[in-house]
């Protein structure tokens, strides 16, 4: 195959970032695409940590047969391996050093003779891959990230999955809600995008929902459930994103660590609001914390059918000369990015977004407070 006036002969591919369903799917896909047009795939180990480490295999058909219904990665990942700014050691502080092994990297793919990377992951791994693209080395982007906000598609694999997975968990929560009369408040993943939370809280039939793109009153949150109890409705469910935050607030930082190029663990906003619940209305609370059971498990059918997609996808722009570019679903077509336009961005949910509309003609609410006059 010809790319660039270059025939592409031998491939790498990886998996960085956090895991999520579908992974594997994409795998398969690349792998099978690949091997069929007699091109060599190397896998490579844990992410871009693989190629710093220089931990590398070769796939075969046998190594990607019957993965397209398993969750995680067979290849492993890592989201804390990026090459610009790698963790070597500490400082006489503890604080860590880093080093930008990008170089050796580069030289370790040039050793492997890989032509090219297919780069499947998020907004990090897409950061990453544009350096390489900057060195030289052809990297086509796959994006995957369960919270769904990298620019540049309207949808990523694994989001249906962890979409799914959550509006199961918030059924269950209903039940004992329902039973013992309480509010309970669900948290979901989705870092500073609340498309977890805006979907599988409409799917649930949640009372309330908590966006990070959309500041909360603690005062409007136990005014609407006060509302619901005086409408004989005597429990409320409450999503919210964990990147959440009351207005005039912060957000809700469970863990710091340095080490990582997102040092920055959200965590902590459901117990938080759950306490403040039950002691501004005397209603009993409780919190359910949904956590990495959004990142686990067998994808959904949509999730498998998009990863493949998006693999072969990557593979027709390999095979057609294509540089530096990632895979995108825009209006339901298949297209494609330049990578370094969506390196380290993320698409949050803007204020116009319809589902929001949709929401809120639900009788879903928001719980935003309304703006305070200003004085002249």
């Amino acid at each position: 195959m010809e790319a660039n006036g270059a025939q592409v002969r031998r491939i790498g591919v990886l998996t960085g970032g956090g895991d999520c369903p579908g992974l594997n799917a994409v795998i398969r896909a690349v792998v099978k695409d690949a091997l069929y047009h007699g091109m060599e795939v190397y896998g490579i180990a844990d992410g871009f940590l693989g190629l710093i480490e220089r931990r590398t295999r070769k796939l075969d058909e046998h190594d990607v047969a019957n993965i397209i219904t398993a969750g995680g990665t067979i290849l492993g990942s890592s989201n804390k391996a990026n090459p610009a700014r790698f963790a070597t050691g500490t400082n006489p502080d503890g604080s860590p050093t880093f080093r930008d092994v990008t170089d050796d990297c580069v030289a370790y793919a040039k050793d492997l003779g890989l032509d090219a990377i297919v780069c499947i992951g998020g907004d990090g791994t897409m950061s990453a891959a544009a350096s390489f693209c900057a060195k030289g080395v052809n990297c086509i982007g796959v994006p995957k990230t369960i919270d769904n906000d990298l620019e540049g598609t309207d949808i990523t694999f694994g989001f249906m999955t962890a979409v799914e997975t959550a509006t199961e968990a918030i059924d269950r929560v209903r039940t004992t809600a329902a039973s013992h009369h309480r509010a309970m408040v669900v948290e979901v993943m989705g870092r500073n995008a609340g498309w977890i939370a805006l979907h599988s809280g409409l799917a649930s039939g949640a009372d309330i929902i908590l966006l990070p793109e959309l500041d909360f009153g603690v005062e409007e949150v136990c005014a609407a459930i006060n509302r619901r109890r005086a409408r004989g409705k005597r429990f409320s469910i409450i999503c919210v994103a964990e990147g959440a935050k009351p207005a005039g607030g912060e957000q809700v930082v469970k863990q710091i660590d340095p080490t990582s190029p997102d040092p920055i663990r959200l965590g902590g906003i459901a117990a938080w609001l759950s306490d403040r619940i039950q002691q501004d209305t005397g209603i009993e609370s409780r919190h359910v914390v949904l956590g990495h059971l959004q990142r686990g498990g067998t994808p959904v059918a949509m999730d498998r059918v998009l990863a493949t997609q998006f693999g072969h996808h990557a593979m027709h722009l390999l095979k057609t000369g294509a540089q530096n570019r990632m895979v995108a679903m825009q209006s339901f077509r298949l297209t494609d990015v330049p990578i370094e336009h969506v390196a380290g961005k993320q698409r949050t949910i803007s204020a116009e977004e319809p589902l929001l509309t949709t929401a809120r003609s639900v009788g879903v609410r928001f719980c935003v407070p309304a703006p305070q006059p200003v004085e002249s």
